[in-house]
């Protein structure tokens, strides 16, 4: 097979495995980017295929599959998702939250949780607020990455509101100041405060 040919069947593949993958995003509410491009490898009969595409070109594709596939309820998703992520935040207004992920995104699935940075001297003002809300949690810890090669885990609570699990991942006050790094393109991660959530919502 010519260098040529075998360079075509490459890229087919590569946008193969990226559409497929964006579906499976979509559909199955798998968010984690390795998993869904493995995923859609294994469907497409090319397991070992090492021609696998980035994490932005499956998220541009997820955005177009849910516009041409998902486009009357995927909005009317979002817009709930990010009325329960106000909410959350003016609850939480005493550590500057912010908003990251696909709700602020306007990715999010049926699947989604609503994922915000809170930021406090220690992680226990956060859990004494919940207790003295009465709120049950479940607490968890997420790895973060910072600048090119720094890695830090921080706690992470949860929480169910309504019929929506709200993520908190508990950063020093000092975390105000750098954001981690985005899964999609390594560049520090998208937050919002609750002035431009409500933005996003009266623009729509």
């Amino acid at each position: 097979m010519s260098k040529r040919l075998t360079t075509t069947k490459d890229a087919r593949m590569r946008q193969l495995v990226t559409q497929e993958a964006a579906k499976i995003m979509a559909e199955e509410g798998i968010s984690d980017y390795l998993v869904a491009k493995r995923k859609a490898a294994e469907r497409l009969g090319a397991p070992d295929t090492r021609n696998l595409p980035t994490n932005r070109e499956i998220q541009d594709a997820l955005i177009d599959y849910q516009r041409l596939f998902q486009g009357e309820e995927q909005p009317v998703l979002v817009r709930r998702l990010r009325e329960v992520a106000v909410e959350a935040m003016e609850f939480f207004a005493r550590f500057r939250p912010r908003l990251v992920g696909s709700v602020l995104h306007g990715t999010a699935t049926e699947h989604s949780d609503v994922n915000l940075h809170l930021f406090a001297d220690s992680p226990e003002e956060v859990v004494l607020f919940l207790m003295d809300h009465q709120i049950p949690y479940e607490a968890s810890e997420r790895r973060f990455r910072f600048g090119l090669d720094s890695y830090e885990t921080l706690p992470v609570y949860r929480f169910v509101a309504g019929d929506t699990v709200v993520d908190v991942a508990v950063f020093s006050t000092k975390g105000l100041r750098e954001a981690p790094r985005s899964r999609i393109d390594g560049q520090p991660m998208d937050r919002a405060g609750v002035g431009a959530v409500r933005e996003l919502l009266a623009a729509v």
